[in-house]
């Protein structure tokens, strides 16, 4: 993406629809695009998942979300709400868990850790760069 100041959460998601392919390819194999701003309504109100793809080698839905800033731990929740819908009300009996992934500009990992079941094998949570880093901060990324 050009740098910029500011980038909304709508520039990233519509960025990422035009490189949809690429996307897809950097996902992995399997992937189908699903939907985009996908609403759920629970009790009359409005909820909108980001991007929903599904994974035809894994059987299984993959919900994403992207926040810009940091990562709070309402934004898990939000998304542990969101796989709990997928799983009981739009997977099929033969399908695996839905997988929901939050794309963030940054995250805390105790705040991820506390938030989410020691067991927790369904949510993932990482970090988006908008902007490719230095040589020297890329390094010091690879060597952390």
């Amino acid at each position: 993406m050009p740098e910029k100041s500011f980038y909304s959460e709508n520039d990233l998601e519509q960025r990422l629809i035009d490189k949809l392919e690429h996307f897809l390819l950097e996902l992995g194999n399997g992937f189908t695009f699903v939907a985009r701003q996908k609403r759920i309504t629970l009790e009359e109100k409005h909820f909108k998942i980001d991007l929903v793809f599904y994974n035809r080698i894994l059987k299984c839905f993959v919900l994403i979300d992207l926040k810009i800033g940091e990562l709070k731990h309402q934004d898990i929740g939000q998304m542990q709400m969101y796989v709990n819908y997928f799983d009981r009300e739009v997977k099929l009996e033969d399908e695996n868990k839905t997988i929901g992934i939050i794309l963030c500009q940054d995250k805390s990992e105790s705040v991820v850790r506390y938030t989410l079941p020691e067991n927790n094998e369904q949510i993932f949570a990482s970090k988006y760069l908008t902007v490719l880093p230095s040589e020297k901060d890329f390094i010091k990324i690879i060597e952390n």
